[in-house]
Formats: C-alpha cells, structure tokens, sequence
C-alpha cells in the first residue's frame, strides 16, 4: 500500500471514524512518508489499457464532483514516473471539472480494470493547458484517429497513488472483451458447420449414386 496516500487521506476526521469503527489499532503506527511515490512498468502497463477513468474535484462551496473521462485506450499518457497527461475532449459543455480544477487544482482519480478486479487511485495537482501551449505535450496527448475535439491538456502532477484490494469490484467486459473471448468459439461453430455441409454433400452424392 502506497505510505503516500495514507499520508494525505488520514486526516483527523478519517482517523476519530476509524476509532469509531474499532479499526483504529491498525493505523496506529501508520508513518506516511510521500516523498517515494513513482510510477513504475506497472502502472504504465495498467494506463496503457485504459480506456476510462474517474476524476474527483472540488468547487468553492466544498461540493465533490466526480466526472467520468473516457478516450481510445492510453489516452491517460504517463510524461514521466510523477507526471500524467491527457486531452480533455468536448463533452455536454457544462465544465464543471475544469471550473473547479481553476480554483483549486486537486484531484483524485480512481481507474478500474473490471475483467481483474484491480483499481488504482491516483491524488494529484492538475494544471489545465492550452492546445498549443506544448507542442510535444500535444503531440503525446492527441489520438490519431480518435474523431472528438480535444479543446484542452490536463497536465497531472503525482501527489500519491494506491492500488486497492479487489474486495467487492463486480467483473464486467467491454464488447471489444467479449468479442475476444468467444472468437474461438465461432470459429470453431463455423468449421463444424462448414464440415457438416461438406459430409452432407458427400452423403447427398452417395445417395443419387
């Protein structure tokens, strides 16, 4: 478990619901130290597959708001091991995560890997860019062939990451997922059909003979 998310998650109000909740002896020891965290391989593997993710803000009021972001596969780009990326293409227009991430600029991300059960939370400072602010920037974030119309970079500076246990995380597949897994199955059904047709015609012939 990443020391540096604990660090900032456990406020005093977090730590009286754990003494509330008798869960209060294990985090009695607990020493966070976020100075460590570094994206790794592994959770460039586990971005590179991602077609989605979730993004917490917060507005002036103090209300949480929770967006869902999608894009082609990968379309989250790790800059560098504390640094992520991505265009924030046109949606419903309401800009609701882009006016809070103006006023205050954390944010924390959950992303879901459904088929295994894995989830990984990321806190950090977002910084909105323009298009042409960076060009290399843009050229990394940009999809070829991805049709929406990037109108932003969000830059993303790691604060801390986690990866949850997959405790109650229901498995549930894209139809890209499905497709994959039941190919082998109508390509068999197609060869036994295409064998069956042939013994019929064999068995037609006999028969006229």
């Amino acid at each position: 478990m990443s020391y540096g998310f604990l660090d900032i998650a456990m406020t005093p109000s977090v730590r009286a619901a754990q003494a509330e909740m008798g869960a209060d002896a294990q985090w009695e020891a607990f020493s966070g130290n976020r100075s460590f965290d570094r994206f790794t391989a592994n959770e460039a593997t586990f971005l590179a597959a991602r077609d989605s993710f979730y993004m917490a803000s917060v507005s002036e009021d103090g209300w949480p708001y929770v967006q869902h972001r999608g894009g082609p596969a990968g379309f989250l780009k790790m800059v560098d091991d504390r640094t992520l990326a991505f265009a924030d293409y046109r949606g419903n227009r309401q800009y609701i995560s882009t006016g809070n991430l103006a006023a205050n600029d954390r944010a924390c991300l959950i992303l879901m890997d459904y088929p295994r059960r894995a989830r990984l939370k990321i806190y950090a400072h977002v910084e909105k860019l323009a298009m042409d602010a960076n060009p290399a920037l843009t050229e990394l974030v940009m999809d070829e062939g991805y049709k929406a119309r990037a109108e932003r970079i969000f830059r993303l500076r790691l604060e801390a990451f986690d990866w949850n246990c997959p405790q109650h995380i229901t498995p549930r597949f894209t139809e890209r997922e499905i497709e994959q897994a039941v190919r082998p199955l109508h390509e068999r059904l197609a060869q036994l059909e295409a064998e069956n047709a042939a013994l019929q015609e064999r068995l037609g012939k006999i028969g006229d003979a």
